[in-house]
């Protein structure tokens, strides 16, 4: 599991870097704080950036998600459970 986190951060980094110009190491340091802002602000400026990353977070984990969950043994379970026959 441990290893299945790294790659899809290390994926998700360059997919940040892949359109936009951003230094790696400043990246992988975390969140970057404003040092003319109090750290009350700086936390409220970081949930904020939480809060606008939700929806595209999430489109971009569906990216990632055939390499990292189980296929879904759920599908075809609207039909009995038996899925689609072999043609």
């Amino acid at each position: 599991m441990r290893d299945t986190l790294h790659i899809e951060v290390k994926r998700a980094m360059a997919v940040v870097c892949s359109g936009f110009s951003y230094d790696m190491e400043v990246v992988s340091h975390g969140f970057v704080t404003d040092i003319s802002k109090t750290d009350v602000e700086n936390e409220e400026r970081l949930h904020a950036l939480i809060d606008d990353a939700e929806a595209p977070g999430e489109r971009l984990a569906k990216l990632f998600e055939p390499e990292v969950l189980p296929p879904d043994t759920s599908l075809g379970a609207g039909d009995g459970g038996e899925g689609r026959a072999e043609d």
